[in-house]
């Protein structure tokens, strides 16, 4: 039988918009794009537009520690992001931008600049109007989308880790790095973006919180897709 219109909307998955949160080293960014992926969802790094406006704010001179300096030039800054899970890109001011905003500097910046409420408000609004129009659903990464960003999303998961697994994962991302010292450094910015005052790191109520300690990439994977399909089939 031929197949209509009709019967074509009634076959294809329903939209849907997942909001995953949790401290780095948690396993965010791959499953985020794994999933995205597996799924035909587009993908939103939201901690790479942090990254991109510090990096843009230490290129140009601004002194990242004062707040007002900060808050006067975060309108300056053109940044694009790509959300194809298989390619996703940054740029500031037309100008790839991913890989200069994973440096240490920028790493060690990042919290100071995403306190600033300012900042956090322009790349919110970013966030949200990248999502609204991702027509056929998105996976959406960071600190505070189903708290802040995006409240109303369909599914939200907040990931957890203890902090010995969070460091070796990122000590193997950060190849030769010392695992007690990227330990501190984690916690150091746990408590650094939990404390602010604007947006701070925190799991939504409504969010299933995934310890991902003693799991592997895939099964994580496999834990958000499923949780997903059953927001679709409930859809």
């Amino acid at each position: 039988m031929p197949v209509t219109v009709e019967t074509a909307a009634r076959t294809a998955p329903a939209a849907v918009i997942v909001a995953i949160d949790g401290p780095s080293g948690t396993g965010k960014s791959s499953t985020s794009k794994a999933v995205a992926a597996k799924l035909g969802l587009s993908y939103l790094d939201t901690g790479a537009q942090y990254r991109a406006i510090t990096w843009w704010m230490l290129n140009n001179g601004i002194d990242v520690s004062d707040a007002a300096a900060v808050a006067n030039a975060s309108g300056k800054p053109a940044i694009e992001s790509g959300t194809d899970p298989s390619a996703p890109t940054i740029t500031v001011d037309g100008q790839d931008a991913s890989g200069p905003i994973r440096t240490q500097e920028v790493t060690s910046k990042v919290s100071a600049v995403s306190a600033v409420p300012e900042v956090r408000a322009l790349i919110t609004e970013l966030q949200r109007s990248i999502a609204a129009g991702a027509e056929g659903g998105i996976v959406v990464e960071g600190r505070d989308i189903g708290t802040t960003v995006l409240p109303d999303a369909d599914l939200k998961v907040f990931l957890t880790a203890s902090p010995e697994a969070r460091a070796a994962r990122r000590s193997g991302e950060l190849k030769g790095a010392d695992v007690a010292a990227t330990r501190e450094a984690l916690v150091k910015r746990d408590a650094a973006d939990s404390s602010r005052k604007t947006s701070p790191l925190a799991k939504a109520d409504d969010a299933v919180e995934v310890d991902t300690t003693e799991l592997t990439l895939d099964q994580v994977i496999e834990c958000v897709v499923t949780l997903i399909e059953e927001k679709r089939a409930a859809k």
